[in-house]
């Protein structure tokens, strides 16, 4: 009889299940939203699966701490509603942020700046740039209710019973759905199967190669690489800064010309692989993080079919999935933005203008909304008063 899997790897299978699942749909909507053809788009999902399943395995190798890594599901979610120009610039935009996450541990000066940043108009630039995005699911539910209407079920019931699989139960129906749908109409080319990486040369001569990496870094960084190290450190785990923002820069400069935006550390995802349930020796938790770096390898290999099912799903089918699975998160950005009543008209000043979707001199909103919430920080936010003493 086989032995039983060792709850390290069943660990680390769940985490690399539920971190695929969770939001590779808002990867590939990401993509297809600053130009990329189907097959660049199918290869920046290979790329980012194989970079972060890549970094893992190094990280928890040679820090023998339960470190995983991801992609930028925030930053993904951005690109949904971003503006570039063409695909060459958005690659231009991911060489940059992984340049910047590499100085960010090179020169720690850079990581204090972004510390400097207030993190709640952070968290409403963030929810600005979701809340088109997360209406998505409102417009298809009419437009297609037979299609959106079964995942949305799915996802409910789910998120009441068992929240952690939610997600990823309405991905899979919504693959599921798709696969159907592409059956019925003769299913996909065997050739949109075979896994590929497709080159993109940059263009870094529009100024909205700036205007789109700067929103990307930091989201990346406030919302991914912060929280991942506050996830570690509950359960024990000192991880190591620079190392890490080596890898997951370097990860995410070699990813870009093939499509991947930015890997970092995973947040939300981290506490499957950290947690007590991975093994009740701390020191052994660092075998689910590489087995879920493993699992991420393999996946890398099957992207692109999914890549290619999803390509072939009615318009606004794969988007309302995606904006689903951003509910939660806008409704923590919106929680933590508006926490403080002191810092509501920036937070509100920032939040509309990344809802907006303006672009200024090849500029889009997400960059002008923190220049104005920026504005309003220093101008409007109330100082605190000094107390006086007795009169």
């Amino acid at each position: 009889m086989p032995a039983a899997p060792s709850s390290t790897t069943v660990a680390g299978l769940v985490t690399a299940l539920v971190g695929f699942l969770s939001s590779f749909a808002v990867v590939i909507t990401g993509r297809r939203a600053v130009g990329a053809t189907p097959g660049q788009a199918a290869s920046g999902l290979l790329v980012l699966s194989l970079t972060m399943g890549v970094a893992t395995v190094l990280l928890a190798q040679r820090t023998r701490m339960p470190i995983t890594v991801a992609w930028s599901t925030p930053g993904a979610a951005l690109l949904a509603t971003a503006f570039a120009p063409s695909w060459p610039v958005a690659v231009a935009a991911f060489l940059v942020v992984g340049g910047l996450i590499l100085l960010t541990a090179a020169w720690p000066g850079l990581g204090r700046a972004i510390g400097a940043i207030p993190p709640v108009l952070a968290q409403a630039m963030l929810a600005g740039v979701l809340v088109p995005l997360c209406l998505q699911p409102v417009r298809s539910a009419l437009e297609m209710p037979w299609l959106v209407v079964p995942v949305v079920l799915v996802w409910a019931a789910l998120l009441r019973y068992s929240p952690r699989w939610a997600v990823p139960a309405a991905f899979a129906v919504t693959l599921a759905i798709i696969g159907w749908l592409a059956h019925r109409e003769g299913g996909v080319a065997a050739s949109a199967l075979v896994p590929r990486l497709d080159w993109t040369t940059p263009d870094f001569t529009s100024p909205a190669v700036l205007g789109l990496a700067l929103p990307l870094f930091l989201v990346t960084m406030a919302s991914q690489n912060v929280p991942g190290m506050a996830v570690l450190a509950s359960f024990g785990y000192r991880a190591p800064w620079r190392p890490a923002m080596a890898v997951t820069g370097a990860g995410t400069v070699l990813g870009a010309p093939f499509g991947g935006h930015a890997i970092n550390l995973a947040a939300i995802s981290a506490a499957l692989a950290a947690g007590p349930e991975a093994d009740a020796d701390p020191g052994r938790r660092y075998l689910a993080a590489r087995t879920a770096g493993i699992a991420y390898v393999g996946f890398a290999l099957v992207s692109v079919a999914v890549a290619a099912l999803v390509a072939t799903a009615p318009a606004g089918f794969v988007a309302a999935a995606a904006g689903l699975a951003l509910w939660p998160v806008l409704a923590s950005s919106l929680s933590g933005a508006l926490a403080r009543p002191e810092d509501r008209i920036p937070v509100v000043a920032t939040l509309l203008v990344a809802i907006s979707g303006i672009t200024v001199g090849g500029i889009g909103s997400a960059f002008w909304s923190l220049a104005v919430g920026l504005a309003f920080w220093a101008w409007y936010r109330p100082r605190p008063v000094e107390a006086s003493g007795p009169v």
